[in-house]
């Protein structure tokens, strides 16, 4: 019977989101940032870089933090009452890796996951090809990725992504059984409805928009499947680990209300919400430590990965291509 991967949170993750791999990286790309053709002298280079380094474990990435919390859901019991040595262990995560490094260079990866006890076991390695194209055979449920062009196709194809930021503060330790997850709202959790009426008419038209429709639940953005799947894995509740979700918008009453009843419509509760009324977000997410944060927009993005792991979700109309 072939394996599967049904019923299990599957994120997909680029080596560079995992890995700090900045310093390789700029023998791979040139100064446009464009990666070499396979078979030119760049490519060899890097190749040779990294098998030269195969031993040497790369540092941990921005997402570190996340996939090695999600992946200690699997060390487990199924029950909670079931803590004993034998107990059998759910496998309710899968950390797959997806990446434009060449399979000489996945060696160091796997090696590098193995040096952490990341329990990583598969992978794609393209040499320079966007890998995108394998989420739906994974069924993935996150894609986290540097290519802009990546995150963007896999958005496309109704996967939620986000461009991580190699430049973003990593996660703090204080939190080390809990997994803390912060998104936006608008055009990330809930769709860009509400936020095309701020764009094209202002702040009051917004407000007295989402005040009338305060009973009526936004429409889906793409990290619903996301928050959903997270949503599930935060009732098995083991005894071990736990999620913590946090909205963190630039709503204000009495835009609040319309979020909060949507997500009530959906069934599910996220631990905190902030509404910020568009102050900065970075301090706010500072003091949440999350592992890692979610926004559309690149303002937002930019002051909270000064503080926290951070990815920008190129969707909705502030993401929309000129």
């Amino acid at each position: 019977m072939a394996a599967t991967l049904d019923g299990q949170l599957v994120v997909a993750i680029s080596s560079r989101a995992l890995f700090d791999f900045e310093e390789e990286n700029r023998v791979f790309e040139d100064g446009l940032g464009q990666p070499p053709a396979p078979g030119t002298k760049r490519d060899a280079a890097y190749m040779q870089l990294q098998l030269d380094r195969l031993d040497v474990p790369a540092k941990p990435g921005v997402a570190f933090s996340l996939v090695k919390k999600l992946l200690a859901f699997n060390d487990a019991p199924d029950s909670l009452d079931d803590a004993s040595p034998s107990a059998k262990l759910a496998q309710r995560v899968e950390v797959v890796i997806l990446s434009r490094n060449d399979p000489v260079s996945g060696m160091r990866v796997f090696r590098s996951a193995q040096h952490y006890g990341l329990a990583i076991q598969r992978g794609t390695f393209n040499r320079g090809e966007p890998p995108w194209r394998y989420l739906k055979p994974l069924h993935a449920n996150l894609f986290l990725s540097t290519h802009l062009s990546d995150v963007r196709e896999a958005l496309a194809a109704g996967v939620p992504a986000a461009q991580v930021y190699p430049q973003s503060a990593h996660a703090s330790d204080q939190h080390p059984h809990e997994v803390r997850i912060a998104f936006d709202g608008d055009a990330v959790i809930f769709s860009d409805e509400a936020e095309r009426v701020f764009q094209a008419q202002g702040l009051s038209a917004f407000q007295a928009h989402e005040r009338d429709k305060a009973t009526q639940p936004l429409l889906a953005g793409p990290f619903k499947p996301l928050l959903e799947a997270l949503h599930r894995l935060q009732q098995v509740g083991t005894s071990r680990m736990r999620i913590r979700t946090a909205l963190v918008t630039a709503r204000s009453a009495p835009a609040h209300e319309r979020a909060i009843r949507t997500l009530m419509d959906w069934n599910i509760e996220v631990d905190e919400a902030m509404f910020l009324g568009g102050l900065a977000k970075g301090e706010f997410l500072r003091e949440f430590e999350p592992d890692f944060f979610f926004d559309d927009q690149t303002g937002h993005v930019d002051s909270a990965s000064q503080h926290v792991p951070s990815g920008h979700v190129v969707s909705g109309v502030s993401n929309q291509l000129s």
